[in-house]
């Protein structure tokens, strides 16, 4: 089973049912604020919750898109965190272990760790060469690096990109809402002979509700795509990061007496 089916499992029904007790909440403080603006007005405005009631049913594929938006937005903060990807404890771990040269113990470490890092580590790090004392089999792990990205990157941005769907969906959504109200606003002039323009106005309006509420979904989810899109690579980046700080560490160990010997004698020091 992968990371994202185990991690649905557990923590998606939690946030649909933390979802459902805020409209739960909520909702009644929404119609109590229509009916009391209906007992004191009289004066033909609507509340903003009466409004979107009125556009229809193309509002509530917008709700459910804006209500995905929100799980997703809190799955991925979840999901990409520092400890998930580079905790500090194994990343201190490793870049000792790899100074000494300790590699079994390094892989070891990573082992134990669920963490991105440690998975990573995990695949790349029986790559190193003890043969090959210039490089440690660089070649080999960078490799294996690239072939763990390859597999284990595209799990991550398949959440992060359905952010872009939803940025796509909602808007159209809301368009075609909206042209259907229009022409039943033109189909009701045409039998009325244009007679009410108030009544003409009022569907106009409600049709334009659609498009403002696939707007306001549309919109977040834009940003939220590129702001867990980047935090994703920033902490690819610093996993990355880690394997070849370690190999240039084992790497400056092994050869440290080839480039002490390189040292021409008889330079003052200090």
């Amino acid at each position: 089973m992968s990371l994202h089916s185990s991690f649905l499992r557990r923590y998606l029904p939690l946030l649909f049912a933390g979802v459902s007790v805020s409209l739960v909440f909520l909702g009644p403080d929404l119609w109590a604020q229509e009916e009391a603006a209906a007992d004191a007005g009289g004066d033909g405005t609507k509340t903003l919750m009466s409004k979107i009631l009125d556009a229809g049913w193309f509002m509530l594929p917008i709700g459910v898109l804006s209500i995905l938006m929100i799980t997703l937005a809190v799955f991925n903060m979840l999901q990409l965190g520092k400890k998930k990807f580079v905790p500090g404890g194994l990343k201190e771990a490793i870049l000792a272990d790899m100074s000494d040269v300790r590699v079994r113990s390094a892989i070891e470490s990573a082992a134990q760790d669920p963490s991105y890092l440690g998975r990573m580590l995990t695949m790349a790090l029986p790559h190193v060469d003890a043969t090959d004392p210039e490089t440690l089999g660089r070649e080999k792990v960078e490799d294996a690096v690239a072939d763990f990205a390859l597999r284990e990157n595209s799990r991550y941005m398949s959440w992060v990109g359905y952010f872009s769907v939803i940025a796509q969906a909602a808007p159209m959504i809301g368009l075609f809402g909206t042209v259907a109200g229009m022409i039943m606003a033109f189909d009701t002039m045409g039998l009325s002979g244009g007679a009410d323009p108030n009544e003409l106005a009022g569907n106009i309006s409600l049709a334009l509700m659609t498009t403002a509420g696939g707007l306001v979904v549309a919109i977040p989810s834009i940003f939220l795509f590129y702001i867990f899109k980047n935090q994703f690579n920033k902490l690819v980046g610093e996993a990355q990061d880690v394997v070849v700080e370690g190999l240039d560490l084992a790497v400056a160990t092994v050869n440290a007496e080839q480039q002490l010997a390189k040292v021409p004698e008889g330079i003052a020091e200090g």
